[in-house]
């Protein structure tokens, strides 16, 4: 069957009361018009609803795409910033609605970074900026930005990211830890909770799949050296006798 058919086929889906994800005609358009297959190997199954595993990071769902973008809800010449390009799918999406050249992604992963690239090239929207960063830290040479996407679930809305958003604008992502909620960010405050979600925790530097393997996580660095800080050094312990 030909992409296109299979495309709609998905996007009828996904518009259908049973799902609801999608209930705007421009996202609607958008997930019409984004060639999928260029993102996700196997051409048929691209179209299924259902998450694929890369380079260790999810390629979301098209339903939770569809979710993400409705409540970043982005309007035409945004700027917007994606944390967590993956495999560039979501960044693809949001060029339709905005123009590509107002789309910036980030991924902590390198392998992710060349693949969103590729992809993107591939899908015909190679103005995308793609850029290895530590998610945290987001991408302060193009802010501020009108929209900022995490698409990685953390415990509060990382700093630089709510700095990095524009006066009026909003950052969507997955908030908490075991159990995440999708929420709408405006003013460093949530102001919108729009349900349950599943995203793998945000990562920090050396946490990322294609890192060199470790005996412990850089989260554990900061740890042990946080400790070692408010540890007595040697001449404060009292078992020293100095004035031997």
């Amino acid at each position: 069957m030909e992409p296109a058919v299979l495309r709609d086929d998905m996007v009828d889906s996904l518009e259908h009361e049973s799902k609801g994800c999608l209930r705007t005609t421009r996202v609607s358009a958008a997930m019409r018009t984004v060639p999928r297959h260029a993102f996700v190997a196997d051409d048929r199954g691209a179209y299924a609803d259902r998450p694929f595993e890369r380079f260790g990071t999810r390629v979301l769902a098209p339903s939770t795409v569809a979710r993400l973008v409705e409540a970043l809800a982005p309007e035409d010449g945004d700027s917007v910033l994606v944390v967590g390009a993956g495999v560039g799918y979501t960044a693809a999406v949001l060029a339709e609605l905005v123009g590509e050249r107002n789309v910036h992604a980030i991924d902590i992963t390198r392998r992710l970074v060349v693949e969103a690239r590729r992809n993107l090239a591939e899908a015909g929207y190679e103005g995308v900026l793609v850029d290895r960063r530590d998610g945290a830290d987001g991408l302060p040479e193009y802010a501020p930005y009108d929209r900022v996407l995490l698409e990685a679930a953390a415990v509060r809305p990382p700093a630089a990211l709510v700095d990095q958003t524009a006066e009026e604008g909003r950052l969507v992502m997955p908030h908490g830890a075991g159990e995440q909620t999708l929420v709408v960010v405006e003013d460093g405050e949530v102001t919108e909770r729009l349900g349950g979600v599943a995203f793998q925790p945000m990562l920090v530097e050396g946490e990322q799949a294609d890192t060199v393997e470790r005996n412990r996580t850089r989260r554990e660095d900061r740890e042990f050296a946080r400790r070692n800080a408010q540890s007595r050094t040697g001449w404060e312990q009292d078992w020293i006798d100095w004035d031997i």
